[in-house]
């Protein structure tokens, strides 16, 4: 079996994608919810601190940090302090740059082609879906199992996926149910999905009054 993608982002993205119609989902937010989990990572390993709303850097980034952490760690450290929702808006692309990552790990394979002859687009395949079989347990036992069970990450992957709306993971029913669950989740990744749901909100405004 390949193993488990090795970020909080590719575990996302991972999530995200529909084997049973080989598409991805919840392309609208991918980025955002990406940067998110990024984000969420970095706050979990003590390379991010909150002060008083903003996100600050608590050091340099360990020498085994993941490019895909340590570029927006690096970026963070660099500039002056701003908001959690600042950040989450940052890293346009990073959907791109995950599913590069996943691809030279084996757990993607991506196929170039052309539309209507014209525009290149590329397909993606799972090539083994126990990996993300074994997410998607983690992630139903975050909701119904003992709390005190729940690993740091696994709760990020539920408060994030609510707060992305990612109804692949969660639908509507789903998030009624277990809302107070996911609350009790979210307060592990704090202020971050909260940071997460203000910049989809502050997009889809500013999409409906363009």
């Amino acid at each position: 079996m390949a193993e488990q993608p090795g970020t909080l982002p590719a575990k996302l993205y991972l999530l995200a994608y529909d084997p049973e119609r080989s598409k991805l989902t919840g392309r609208h937010n991918l980025d955002l919810l990406l940067t998110a989990g990024a984000l969420a990572e970095l706050l979990q390993r003590g390379l991010l601190r909150d002060l008083k709303g903003r996100a600050v850097a608590t050091g340099a980034a360990p020498a085994d940090l993941a490019p895909v952490l340590a570029d927006l760690l690096a970026e963070i450290a660099e500039r002056r302090p701003h908001s959690w929702k600042h950040w989450v808006t940052r890293r346009r692309g990073l959907g791109r740059i995950v599913q590069r990552e996943l691809a030279a790990t084996g757990l993607l394979r991506l196929e170039p082609y052309r539309v209507l002859g014209l525009f290149t687009a590329t397909r993606v395949e799972l090539r083994d879906p126990r990996p993300r079989k074994a997410l998607l347990a983690a992630f139903s036992a975050a909701l119904r199992g003992p709390l005190s069970q729940v690993e740091p990450q696994t709760a990020a992957l539920v408060a994030l996926a609510d707060a992305a709306r990612l109804g692949l993971l969660l639908n509507r029913r789903q998030r009624r149910e277990h809302r107070e669950r996911i609350g009790q989740l979210a307060a592990r990744c704090e202020p971050v999905p909260g940071a997460l749901r203000a910049a989809i909100r502050a997009r889809d405004s500013a999409t409906a009054a363009s």
